[in-house]
């Protein structure tokens, strides 16, 4: 049997022995050698040359690639010496490997079409049906038109908040996988047959999808907008751009992965003696035909098992910096929240997006002479605050959840939408535009589904409290005299300062 020794000759080193016994020292005349010596070939102990112990191993031999049509073209471009990073010399860590890039890509397996989908759900929350998702007319790109639901009260706070936070998290996990696959964004040729092009291709559409996802969503939820671009028209069609890449790339490599996870490293099924194994136990994985494990490599100074709690530990660190904006109590470890932790006193603490200021409503606007009103019906219908406060009041404790990924969950007082509607003369309305005084924004402005207006905790909020506590009036900040909150609803279309709602019938 032949195996790739260390020169690669394909010579099995037990067929290396001296054709005669007697050059070979009996049991008795056996000689080992003491750290810092060797023995020599007639079994006599010489000192090792201390450069040679701490030199990197010698250059292993890589499985001869397999070439498609045009195998002339492809031979040849590969026979060009080509310089650093393209040489796969270059890339020399022990670490590398099908197994390491197989670990990482099985957490991003789980993990991404989580994010993935919850994205495009964040997306249909937004009411597509009604023009008012961004970007608008998406062409063949369009989801399916659906009533966004209004129960569980939590569900867009539990979908956006998936999206936001596991995005975090997996960012250390993506970083790690780029790092493994490194040497393969730089092969020379950079393709050998129509597979591997239609392969490379999905690669480039999956890493620049990737890239591009991840770090705008970062700096959209930090409130970062330093691109000449709209943030939400980019992101989703980014997004299909990474969702063909990603379908591509996991069809492509599938039994790859499964097949290293599944014989454990090397093929050697030693799953746990990896990862217990110190960097002064830790061997390089052997060369396959991935090209992932290093030609050259040099001493490892950290194990897998480092790397992989490395890894894990940043990604857990990213995740207790940023569920704080999603869980009061844990609001001083929200480091992340890229407005501060303070935001005004008592009920009234909590996430502002838009400001009173920063809305541009003159302030007299709010005074006693504002107004509500109502329209769908035979006439219009106009109510002063304190005619709201002397309907029927009704107290929710319910979430507000926003696409930048921060929640917070408050007692709110006000009036049903429903109540509202059967006043305005539209009991059972088909949807409901609600204007409010601001009048620039893209957000000055929702259209609500039925269920939404006809869900009983569905409020025009006058006041708020925290949970379990009495309530006060809402501040301009956070839309007085009267906001929208609505379960489920996206916090952007939870529209403040409202001026006037229109019911509408079928």
């Amino acid at each position: 049997m032949t195996s790739a020794g260390p020169t690669g000759t394909g010579t099995d080193p037990d067929e290396e022995r001296a054709p005669s016994e007697a050059a070979t020292p009996t049991p008795d005349e056996a000689v080992t050698a003491t750290p810092g010596e060797a023995v020599t070939g007639n079994g006599a102990v010489a000192l090792a040359d201390p450069a040679q112990a701490d030199a990197p191993a010698p250059p292993r031999a890589a499985p001869e690639p397999e070439y498609g049509f045009p195998r002339a073209l492809w031979r040849g471009l590969a026979r060009i010496p080509v310089p650093p990073p393209a040489d796969p010399r270059t890339w020399r860590s022990p670490l590398r490997g099908t197994w390491l890039t197989s670990v990482f890509g099985a957490m991003l397996l789980v993990g991404l079409p989580i994010v993935i989908l919850t994205g495009l759900m964040s997306y249909i929350a937004y009411g597509p049906q009604f023009g008012q998702a961004i970007p608008g007319d998406v062409g063949y790109l369009h989801l399916p038109f659906f009533d966004w639901p209004s129960n569980p009260s939590w569900f867009y706070r539990l979908t956006q908040g998936f999206h936001v936070t596991l995005g975090m998290v997996l960012t250390p996990v993506v970083l790690a996988k780029l790092w493994s696959v490194v040497p393969k964004l730089f092969a020379w040729p950079p393709v050998r047959s129509a597979a591997q092009l239609l392969e490379r291709v999905a690669l480039l559409a999956l890493v620049g999808g990737i890239l591009f996802e991840f770090i705008t969503g970062l700096m959209n939820s930090q409130y970062d907008y330093s691109w000449g671009f709209s943030f939400y028209t980019a992101h989703y069609y980014g997004a299909w751009v990474f969702i063909a890449g990603f379908v591509v790339h996991v069809a492509i490599k599938l039994p790859t992965m499964l097949g290293a996870l599944r014989v454990g490293p090397g093929g050697t099924g030693a799953l746990g003696r990896w990862l217990h194994d110190s960097p002064a136990e830790t061997e390089p994985e052997p060369m396959d035909h991935t090209g992932l494990a290093a030609l050259a490599p040099n001493k490892p100074t950290l194990s897998r098992r480092g790397l992989i709690g490395m890894v894990g530990g940043g990604s857990l660190l990213v995740g207790v910096l940023s569920i704080g904006q999603t869980w009061d109590a844990l609001r001083p470890l929200a480091l992340l929240s890229p407005r501060g932790q303070s935001y005004g006193t008592g009920p009234n603490d909590f996430q502002i997006n838009r400001t009173f200021a920063g809305s541009g409503i003159n302030p007299t606007a709010l005074d006693d002479g504002w107004r509500l009103r109502l329209t769908g019906g035979s006439s219009e219908v106009s109510l002063s605050r304190q005619a709201l406060l002397d309907m029927p009041q009704h107290t929710a404790t319910l979430p507000i959840a926003c696409v930048e990924g921060w929640s917070v969950t408050r007692t709110w007082t006000g009036v049903r939408l429903r109540d509202l509607a059967a006043l305005a003369g539209v009991p059972r309305p088909e949807n409901a535009l609600v204007q409010s005084i601001e009048t620039t924004g893209a957000f000055a402005r929702a259209t609500l589904q039925s269920n939404q207006v006809l869900n009983p905790e569905a409020l025009l909020a006058l006041r708020v409290g925290n949970e379990g506590g009495q309530t006060v009036d809402l501040t301009a900040d956070h839309g007085y005299p009267a906001r929208v909150i609505v379960p489920a609803l996206p916090g952007v279309h939870n529209t403040k300062w409202v001026a006037s709602i229109d019911f509408r019938s079928a």
